[in-house]
Formats: structure tokens, C-alpha cells, sequence
């Protein structure tokens, strides 16, 4: 076997009502005060209540930052640092989804060692120590709690990520229930996104290993079986916890392994156009697939075969197709936007979109089949 390195979070608690821990979990990794880092939705909607009465039964200090914005601006986790550093917390705890997270990691990081963010982004850049970091996710989809990156948008709409071991969170806790109720097309976006971490990180060219396609293969079956019930049936808690375990494993998976195209398209359009993550991956996702099928058939078709049990003896290029087709049949059954086009995407924006694309060559150069301005476009164009 190649050698590998595999990272992740050293601890993940799967437990439902488990967020009333929170406090004791604060305690013992010497905390007294916590910047709860989160979104303005979810805490004037009351949830992060059982987060405040949890710590509170503790004896923790609360500070609450609930200013996050999706696609986190840097002025956003700039300000998230000031605070920390203004009310002397010396423990962080990101609840809510991927960018609630992300900016978590930053601050924790941050807000104990100071320096500048430009001058982290990119691989193995931040130095440390940094604040103990608890990571609580609500929804089912980033994998944020279980991943060494925080992505950022600069002010040129760019999105740029700090990649080190020192963002994994001390303790990943996964509690369904604050899943519960989530919308159908939240739901929807997250849990493609989620699909898209499995397919991707199976598929990867540089850094797929034998621990990630293990991970990768068993996240894809369980979020491609529970995703249409959690989306139909926002309180049928199985699928809710089938699906955050599925995230988690989805993102455990490629944080060691890579995204490739699907990413790299959508970041563009999450960045110029402030389209959900989710949203962004899955307009693309059926025609990155169609492009890649050539070049990665024996893949597609484990997928298809560990998805699809009547494809169990199909030979590869039937199986491959099919899996491609089952994707695609899945993503145009949720409850969300299907084109570039109905999201509110300009067609004459669409050479822009493919030069902010092919600057995202970290993640092209992992795609199993390379693709150059031409092939960018075409995709964006078979997405409109």
C-alpha cells in the first residue's frame, strides 16, 4: 500500500440531545469563557438556547457572536476576533452550518495567536497555539467539524482557504435533533453537498486512498438513500441522523482526499452571486459527471454498484452511466433552483465565471479527467 497521512477530529460524540452537554465538554478542556460563534437566524429563533443554558448550568462565560453571513467575508471573521479578544474568551464554539464553522476555526486560531489572514491562506501557513474549539453542526451537509480548511471570500469576491491540522476542532458534536424541522431545500442543499464530498473524494486523482474510499463509499449510500425522506420528512429523526452521520463521513473522507471540478465550478458562483454552497455544487454536479464519465468509469461504477443494488453484476460501463444517471435523477428532484439560469445567473457572465474557475487549479488538478477553458465553459453552459 502507497503511504498516507489521514487527519481528523480526535474526538466526534454522535448523540441525540447531546448539545446539553456542551458545558461539561467547555470544563474539560479547561474552559471559562466561550465566544459561540453562529448566524443571526439561528440564534433569534431561539436555538441556540439550549447552547447558552448548557454552558450557563456550567459556569461558563458566554459571549455570543451571531453576525456570521454565508460565504464568510474576512470582515466577517475579522470581527468575530476582535470580539473574542475584547471580552477575553479563551474558548470558541462554532454552531450552525459550514460557514458558522469555518469561521470558527479562524477565530479560535486567531483570536489566541494573532496574525494577519492573507497571509494564512493557503497550505500548512497558520502557526499556533490556538483556543480549545468545539464544533456543533446544524445542518447535514459541509462536513466542517471533521475538516482541516476554512474557506473565506476576499472583497474581489474570491474564495481562498487556510488549510492546517490546528482547525480541527478539539470535539465534533453531532446532535440530530438540532437537525429537526431544518427546510426541504436547506435540507436539499446540504445533502447534495454532502453526495458531492463522497463522489468527489472517491473519485479524486492525487489523494484517494484506502481509508478515504472506505469512508466515501459508505457516505455515499447512506446520504443517497436517506436524503429524499429527510427532505420529505423534516421531523423523521432516522434520516435526520443518517444524514449528519453522512456528512461526517463524507467530509472525514475528503479532507484527506480532495474535491476536484464539481467545487472549483461552484465556487464562482458562490462567490460572485452569493449562491448556498450547496446550490452552487449541485447546478453543476450532473454535468461535471457526464464530462468525468470517459476518464472514470471503473469509479463511477463501484458507486453505482454500492448505490444501486440491481447494478450489482452490471459490467463497468453500464454501471458507470447508470450511477451518472441516478445522480442526476436525484439532484432534479429537489425542491431548489435546477439551472444556472433559474438561479438567477446572467448567460454573460458565464466567460467570467469560467476564468474565476480555472483559477481554482488546487482542486482542477485533483479532477479525474482535466479540463481547460473550453471544457469549463461548456459545463456552465450545460448547466444554464
Amino acid at each position: 500500500m502507497s503511504p498516507l497521512q489521514f487527519e481528523t477530529t480526535p474526538r466526534i460524540v454522535c448523540h441525540a440531545g447531546g448539545v446539553k452537554q456542551l458545558g461539561q465538554w467547555a470544563c474539560k478542556l479547561g474552559v471559562t469563557h466561550v465566544l459561540l460563534v453562529t448566524d443571526a437566524g439561528l440564534h433569534e429563533n431561539g436555538l441556540t438556547a439550549t447552547v447558552l443554558a448548557a454552558l450557563d448550568s456550567a459556569a461558563v462565560k458566554v459571549s455570543v457572536f451571531a453576525e456570521v453571513q454565508a460565504d464568510p467575508p474576512e470582515t466577517c471573521v475579522q470581527q468575530a476576533v476582535e470580539m473574542a479578544r475584547s471580552v477575553g474568551a479563551n474558548g470558541v464554539i462554532g454552531f450552525g452550518g459550514g460557514s458558522s464553522l469555518d469561521t470558527a476555526k479562524l477565530v479560535a486560531l486567531m483570536a489566541c495567536t494573532p496574525q494577519a489572514l492573507e497571509s494564512i491562506y493557503g497550505v500548512g501557513l497558520a502557526r499556533g497555539p490556538r483556543f480549545p474549539l468545539i464544533q456543533v453542526p446544524t445542518t447535514a451537509g459541509t462536513g466542517s467539524e471533521v475538516t482541516a480548511v476554512s474557506v473565506i471570500t476576499t472583497p474581489s469576491h474570491e474564495k481562498k482557504t487556510v488549510v492546517s491540522p490546528l482547525l480541527l476542532p478539539d470535539l465534533a458534536l453531532l446532535d440530530a435533533e438540532l437537525t429537526i424541522g431544518l427546510p426541504p431545500s436547506i435540507t436539499a442543499m446540504t445533502g447534495v453537498d454532502a453526495m458531492v464530498h463522497a463522489i468527489e473524494a472517491y473519485t479524486t486523482r492525487l489523494k484517494k486512498n484506502p481509508l478515504s474510499d472506505t469512508l466515501a463509499i459508505k457516505a455515499l449510500q447512506t446520504l443517497y438513500t436517506h436524503l429524499p425522506t429527510a427532505v420529505g420528512d423534516g421531523q423523521n429523526f432516522e434520516a435526520r441522523e443518517q444524514m449528519l452521520f453522512g456528512s461526517l463521513l463524507a467530509g472525514m473522507a475528503f479532507a484527506n482526499a480532495s474535491v476536484g471540478a464539481v467545487h472549483a465550478l461552484a465556487y464562482p458562483l458562490g462567490g460572485h452571486y452569493h449562491l448556498p454552497h450547496g446550490l452552487s455544487n449541485s447546478l453543476v454536479l450532473p454535468h461535471v459527471l457526464r464530462f468525468n464519465l470517459p476518464a472514470a468509469q471503473t469509479l463511477y461504477a463501484a458507486m453505482g454498484r454500492a448505490i444501486l443494488p440491481e447494478l450489482a453484476t452490471a459490467d463497468d460501463p453500464h454501471a458507470a452511466a447508470a450511477f451518472v444517471q441516478a445522480v442526476a435523477d436525484r439532484v432534479a428532484s429537489m425542491p431548489y433552483a435546477q439551472t444556472l439560469n433559474q438561479a438567477g445567473i446572467r448567460q454573460d457572465d458565464l466567460p467570467m465565471l469560467t476564468q474565476e474557475a480555472m483559477k481554482v487549479q488546487r482542486l482542477l488538478d485533483h479532477n479525474p479527467r482535466a479540463l481547460g477553458y473550453d471544457d469549463v465553459l461548456a459545463i456552465y453552459q450545460a448547466a444554464f
